[in-house]
């Protein structure tokens, strides 16, 4: 009988809802268009070149890496200083959005990593990003541009071990439960996974590689040739695959003639040859081996459970806050409002509302450079650049579907008392 009064209250919300939808009111009209806006550019921008990356990264965790080699290094029972130095150093150097990260949280979690160096490298993804740390002093000033390094570093170190104190009799059952586990058959010996991973990560990154905010420089240089490097990237992955997975030569062979044809014939859009390529991935590693099919069940495993919670995310995050230079339901002189001066309710409202926006890597600065010149004050900017990249609303719903509501409210929590008392100290640091 319970379950269904709840199925008829939920019917009667949903009439209600339907009933007095607000239709023709400009405010939400905007905001609808603001959400399919946000959603839509979304499966442009990051779908092909970050998340399937990422997913068949994740994919590769689970099939080509043992849980015997995470557990050494990011286990329960790991050093901790190697397991938190291997955390926030693999978070830096992947250099992504909240959102990408997640596929690849999920796979070292789900292969056995202690509760704290996973989190250290779910907050260190997003958050230590070199590009962004550099793009942000030099349009926001050197001090936020180190605050913000100082801080992200930090932090990643802070939440993890934070995590694992919470949650230690969890820890601890299963570090016990670990040292029972047989060790696996080796394989293949641990550089040739290191070429394997290292290849995948390069096609990420530089596929991905933001274009900086001055025309000239390294970071120009790299973003100037993003294509070039991607192309080397894929050709490396080929070979390792070839030499070290089994994969058959002339299958790599006819699907990099593939890919290079649709490069010649579409050269303005790459993202069509990238996706030819990805297809092609897929398909070959679906009937050439074993190994080869169990990794693409894990890949479109990962793809199951977190596409549909990241767009529904995508979805929400658009309707109430809109885009960048946009509004959804909040309006933006709320906002602007919300974080004016230093105060300690400013910092938690930037904490706040950065952890539950959705910023793709480096869109962070022009947005607090906007704020700041409504009238941020330093310390919520600071503390809205420490929460916001690394958390999102999609990137919430997902992180629940992989740890549960405790430690991800925990986790959610952490991240933004920690970017408002920073906020208030770097606020006071720099009157």
């Amino acid at each position: 009988m319970n379950k269904e009064f709840k199925i008829l209250l939920l019917l009667i919300a949903a009439f209600l809802v339907c009933f007095y939808l607000p239709l023709g009111n400009p405010r939400f009209d905007g905001a609808i268009f603001e959400a399919l806006h946000l959603v839509k550019w979304y499966a442009r921008e990051h779908v092909i070149l970050c998340l399937i990356p990422a997913f068949f990264i994740a994919g590769a965790i689970a099939v080509f890496i043992s849980q015997a080699s995470v557990m050494k290094y990011l286990g329960a029972r790991a050093n901790k200083v190697l397991a938190y130095g291997v955390a926030s150093v693999s978070g830096s150097v992947l250099a992504v959005c909240s959102c990408t990260v997640l596929p690849l949280f999920g796979g070292i979690y789900k292969m056995g990593a202690g509760l704290g160096p996973a989190t250290a490298f779910l907050y260190a993804g997003p958050a230590i990003n070199v590009l962004a740390i550099v793009l942000t002093a030099r349009v926001l000033g050197a001090e936020l541009g180190i605050a913000r390094a100082i801080g992200a570093v930090l932090f990643s170190i802070v939440i993890g071990l934070a995590m694992h104190i919470i949650f230690r009799k969890e820890e601890l059952k299963k570090a016990d439960a670990q040292m029972h586990l047989p060790e696996p058959d080796v394989v293949r010996p641990l550089w040739q996974n290191v070429l394997y991973f290292g290849a995948m990560i390069a096609v990420l990154v530089f596929a991905n590689w933001g274009k900086p905010a001055e025309p000239q420089g390294v970071w120009q240089m790299l973003y100037a040739s993003k294509w070039i490097l991607t192309v080397i990237s894929a050709v490396a992955l080929a070979v390792v695959m070839v030499a070290f997975f089994n994969i058959t030569w002339w299958k790599i062979a006819a699907s990099a003639l593939i890919t290079a044809v649709c490069a010649f014939v579409f050269p303005l859009q790459p993202l069509i040859a990238f996706t030819v390529a990805v297809i092609c991935l897929a398909v070959l590693s679906a009937r050439d081996t074993e190994e080869s099919a169990n990794w693409l069940e894990a890949t479109w495993g990962f793809t199951k459970q977190i596409t549909p919670l990241l767009f529904w995310g995508v979805l929400i995050a658009g309707l109430l806050l809109g885009r960048p230079g946009t509004e959804g339901l909040m309006p933006s002189q709320w906002i602007s409002s919300l974080v004016g001066g230093n105060s300690l309710s400013a910092n938690f409202c930037a904490s706040f509302l950065g952890a539950f926006m959705y910023f793709a890597t480096l869109t962070e600065v022009p947005i607090v450079q906007g704020l700041i010149g409504n009238g941020m004050g330093k310390g919520p900017a600071l503390a809205l650049l420490l929460a916001g990249p690394a958390l999102s609303l999609p990137n919430m719903l997902v992180i629940r579907s992989i740890m549960g509501t405790r430690k991800t409210v925990v986790f959610v929590t952490l991240v933004i008392v920690m970017a408002t008392i920073s906020g208030m100290l770097f606020g006071y640091i720099t009157i």
